[in-house]
């Protein structure tokens, strides 16, 4: 794949997560989350966008997001369990973004907030009107996805590389 390809970035929070008397890294989904992810698989499906690779957080709400998106999907890329995913900052997931792999197309990013917001909001640096002013009006909510594109190598992510071509949310 050349470095000049498009690129696209699909940025995930996790699904609604339940809130037991356990550490919040293994707080597990709650029911409405069990219910969301499935459908955040089947909007992604419908996207036309084929992962070569999957970059998850370690707690147990994402790894059972990505499960339940996962599912919906017609082929599932590689997944990593990224531990620095957990708790990322901004400068955290941009330097995650510029490890991946040049081979890698489109790439699923699964984490938290309010990493996963900042990290869609530094790297639009153009939108689509639409998803620009769906994301503005609803936030970032859980299992809410966002689909950026660039061209170039992983290594030159950095803010404003991206444009923000789709925004998704489950009760938008």
């Amino acid at each position: 794949m050349s470095v000049d390809t498009p690129r696209r970035i699909v940025v995930l929070r996790h699904a609604k997560a339940d809130w037991p008397s356990v550490p919040d890294h293994e707080r597990p989904l709650a029911d409405r989350g069990r219910r969301d992810a499935p459908a955040a698989g089947h909007w992604l499906a419908g996207s036309g966008i084929d992962l070569d690779l999957a970059l998850c957080s370690t707690s147990v709400r994402t790894r059972q997001t990505w499960k339940l998106v996962a599912h919906e999907l017609p082929r599932r890329p590689r997944t990593v369990y990224e531990e620095r995913l957990y708790e990322a900052s901004l400068g955290d997931l941009l330097a995650l973004l510029t490890e991946v792999p040049d081979d890698v197309g489109d790439l699923v990013v699964i984490g938290h907030n309010p990493g996963m917001h900042a990290l869609v909001d530094a790297l639009a640096g153009a939108a689509e009107p639409e998803s620009a002013a769906r994301l503005v009006s609803y936030g970032f909510p859980t299992c809410a996805a966002a689909v950026l594109t660039f061209s170039g190598p992983w290594k030159s992510v950095e803010h404003g590389v991206a444009r923000l071509t789709a925004y998704w949310s489950p009760h938008d």
